[in-house]
């Protein structure tokens, strides 16, 4: 902020209790050790599947889980550790997370059957939830305000390194040494991790005495493992199918349950409160939902139109899909800063703004497009994203009060996680349909012409970007709103 000549600028606000902002470089080190883990350990995987699928001489339908078991376990706890980190402290919660995560990684290495690895990576799952739920809400209480959207935009970089270097990586591992490797090489850097944590992330002291909703949390663990099941057996089995369809009817119960329960205890599981007196965080929340879901539905086919279409090798694509988490790494420092300056809510708007023209020049894509061209395609959905998530996420975090922090926290890893697998499930099934529609044969849609693939993804990318102009719609509101309440006279 600049001040008037002769103005002094106001003081700087102190840490909280038990926080020392000199160690705040440091607590973004561990911090960001716990998040690439559970970033690169999920790209990793995803590639390593086929390889899977033969060495431990089992179905695609089974090695699925090795990746589904992981994504519920994570999304079904992280709502629970956050609260537990607001009771009992997030330090003791986040390192031990890093312990669990390092030592699932060992025991999904050393696996005899692809059921020990399913089981083990729902103990990584368990270490992931335990780190993701409160790694937010560390880096929010260890830097000043001031200083906050730029803390949060190095962790989204960290967030698109581990992306990056994941299908490299794993790619390397699995062609010289074997599958086992993609967890061992976890081990390091979890050893180092967890040391890191436990000798500098501050230990703040929660407040008071409180007490933990049993019901809301078992209630709210049924509702989204239903409804996130809904969305993963849809993929196979059509959205139309009655065990499907009963699934989602009980995820909405839940939900439904879920609220009840939380207006009527004295210390709820997640404070709606929240909500009611605070709408700007649903704007954020929602948004930043709605631009999960369909970045995560445009990757997922990417590989489909490189691969099927373009005819480039696993290596090339793996490069040339770098280009959109590499713009993201580079710019969300920058709007993370910036956001600081001037406010969270323009920075947003400009990168929804942004995703929509993007979404809209990936039209572009042809049956005969040259690497070039799709990179300089992908590289603004890439700004777009670390323009807008950077301070979407600062805009989250600094909108609640301290004692909360951990279950906003909490809240963003879960419309992350409920946006990925929507966005996979909707958007690829959009696409199949489409091919159907174009060739007028059902079929597996990988293996239909490329120009009716190639029109299905841009049938695509026009409903990716019909999305993100609804997300730039409500964003807008809520900065039209955000300015009259600055600019409203206060009452006499």
């Amino acid at each position: 902020m600049v001040t008037a000549p002769g103005e002094r600028s106001a003081p700087p606000p102190p840490p909280p209790p038990g926080v020392n902002y000199a160690k705040r470089w440091w607590v973004l080190v561990a911090i960001g050790m716990g998040i690439f883990l559970g970033t690169i350990d999920g790209s990793i995987v995803n590639i390593a599947l086929p390889t899977l699928e033969d060495d431990l001489t089992t179905s695609f339908a089974t090695v699925q889980w090795v990746v589904i078991s992981y994504l519920l376990c994570l999304a079904t706890l992280v709502l629970a550790v956050g609260r537990l980190g607001d009771m009992v402290g997030k330090k003791s919660i986040y390192t031990a997370g890093f312990g669990v995560f390092t030592a699932g990684s060992m025991l999904c290495g050393i696996a005899p059957g692809v059921g020990w690895l399913i089981a083990f990576r729902v103990v990584q799952g368990v270490g992931a939830a335990m780190i993701f739920a409160l790694g937010f809400a560390i880096v929010t209480e260890s830097f000043p305000p001031a200083e906050r959207g730029r803390a949060l935009g190095l962790t989204g970089s960290i967030v698109s390194l581990g992306i990056i270097i994941g299908p490299t990586l794993g790619g390397l591992i699995i062609e010289s040494l074997s599958w086992r490797w993609i967890f061992f090489v976890n081990l390091p850097v979890g050893i180092i991790g967890t040391l890191t944590a436990m000798r500098f992330i501050p230990d703040v002291a929660p407040r008071g005495s409180q007490h933990f909703d049993f019901l809301g949390a078992g209630v709210f663990c049924a509702a989204l493992l239903a409804l996130l099941l809904s969305l993963t057996a849809g993929q196979g089995l059509g959205f139309g199918h009655p065990a499907v369809l009963a699934l989602g009817i009980t995820g909405a119960l839940c939900i439904g349950a879920f609220v009840t329960i939380e207006r009527r205890v004295a210390e709820p599981m997640l404070d709606l409160g929240i909500f009611r007196n605070n709408r700007l965080l649903v704007v954020n929340l929602v948004t930043g939902w709605m631009s999960f879901t369909a970045v995560s539905g445009l990757v997922l086919l990417l590989p489909f139109y490189l691969e099927g279409v373009l005819g480039h090798g696993p290596r090339t694509v793996g490069l040339l899909l770098a280009s959109l988490p590499a713009a993201l790494g580079i710019v969300a420092p920058f709007s993370g800063s910036l956001s600081d300056r001037i406010g969270p809510r323009p920075v947003t708007v400009a990168g929804l703004a942004i995703l929509v023209i993007g979404y809209l020049g990936a039209e572009v894509l042809a049956v005969d497009t040259t690497p070039l061209v799709f990179v300089l395609a992908m590289i603004p959905i890439g700004i777009g994203l670390g323009t807008f998530q950077s301070p979407n996420n600062s805009a989250v975090m600094g909108s609640v009060p301290p004692e909360r922090l951990g279950v906003t926290s909490s809240m963003l890893t879960i419309t992350r996680i409920t946006g990925q697998l929507t966005g996979i499930a909707t958007l690829g099934a959009l696409w199949a349909a489409r091919v159907a529609a174009i060739t007028g044969a059902r079929g597996d849609p990988a293996g239909a012409p490329a120009a009716a693939q190639v029109g299905a993804l841009h049938d695509t990318t026009v409903v990716t970007a019909g999305l993100m102009m609804a997300a730039l719609a409500v964003a807008g509101a809520g900065w039209i709103v955000e300015r009259r309440r600055v600019t409203r006279p206060a009452p006499s």
